[in-house]
């Protein structure tokens, strides 16, 4: 992708093990002995993440998608599995930031640094006018904070570099996954209540919602073990925030996300996502129908420990 004229240099952005191809399309990391001594990983929450992926997938219009923060890693790192070799490598992106607390408070180096940010995930307003697809962000959401201040800097950006904001609305795209509550007419909906309320301006279907059942939100977005601390704007400026995270809880998280990949390799995911797009209304969409040939291929992977390509397990 191209990039802005003067573009600066990636700012340091917290480490995190590469564990499959789809992502960034680089080689797995070599992880040696560092999941020893880790329990067997128990992946209670697999279904339900890969529905709620499966609808994520689909509710985004088949666009690029790029996850917000870490809260929703495993969905990264299912996803990566699933479209492990195929055309999808590389349309899965991250922005590892933290801003639950909101950007109000953002001193004038942050808010640069913030652009700087976005520019490395290819979400600079000059790259994003010049997109070939869409990209949706992707992030569990409480009071839909952290779009607010998303939207306020890209759109702020764009107006100071005169990108055309028409133009880049309809190339972002916003998808909130959400704790999942019985639905009725009084049910609260985060795009409802953006700040300034920006999501009405969107694209009809820019701005969605996915549920997910409280046990999961919960265990994805508070109580699960990470493989990168958390990134808020405090720390944005931590020579350390390129390191490698070693601590106590570092063999049973990796350990956990391997075996997330590896069953996103596995068929039974695949197929299951397969279903979930299939039984979406945006199926019609020829982009979302498009989903599903990457999925139904038979992936061969190559191991991060002999380099030797396979076909992937069931």
């Amino acid at each position: 992708m191209t990039s802005p004229p003067g573009a600066r240099p990636a700012p340091p952005q917290p480490y995190r093990w590469t564990l499959s191809r789809a992502g960034d399309g680089r080689r797995p990391d070599r992880l040696g002995a560092l999941t020893d001594g880790a329990e067997p990983p128990r992946l209670w929450f697999l279904p339900e993440l890969t529905t709620c992926a499966g609808k994520v997938l689909a509710r985004s219009g088949g666009a690029d998608l790029c996850f917000v923060g870490r809260s929703l890693d495993s969905m990264y790192d299912l996803l990566s599995g699933a479209f492990e070799g195929s055309s999808w490598e590389g349309r899965l992106l991250r922005l590892p930031l933290s801003l639950r607390a909101g950007g109000a408070g953002l001193d004038a180096a942050q808010a640069r640094r913030l652009r700087e940010h976005l520019a490395a995930a290819g979400l600079a307003p000059y790259d994003l006018a010049r997109r070939a697809r869409p990209v949706a962000l992707v992030d569990v959401v409480d009071g839909g904070t952290t779009y607010d201040v998303l939207h306020r800097a890209l759109s702020g950006w764009a107006a100071e570099s005169r990108e055309p904001w028409p133009v880049i609305r309809r190339k972002l795209r916003f998808v909130g996954v959400t704790i999942r509550e019985r639905t009725s007419p009084n049910t609260w909906r985060w795009q409802q209540h953006t700040e300034g309320d920006w999501a009405r301006g969107l694209p009809a279907g820019h701005a969605a919602s996915v549920s997910l059942d409280v046990r999961v939100w919960a265990y994805l977005g508070n109580d699960q073990d990470k493989l990168q601390p958390s990134f808020p704007p405090r720390r944005w400026f931590d020579e350390w925030a390129a390191e490698p995270w070693h601590r106590p809880g570092l063999p049973t998280a990796l350990a956990e996300s391997l075996e997330v990949v590896r069953a996103g390799r596995g068929r039974a995911v695949r197929e299951q996502l397969i279903r979930v797009i299939g039984a979406e209304p945006g199926f019609a969409d020829r982009n979302v129908r498009a989903l599903v040939a990457p999925l139904r291929r038979q992936p061969r992977v190559r191991s991060s420990m002999t380099g030797r390509s396979r076909s992937s397990r069931p």
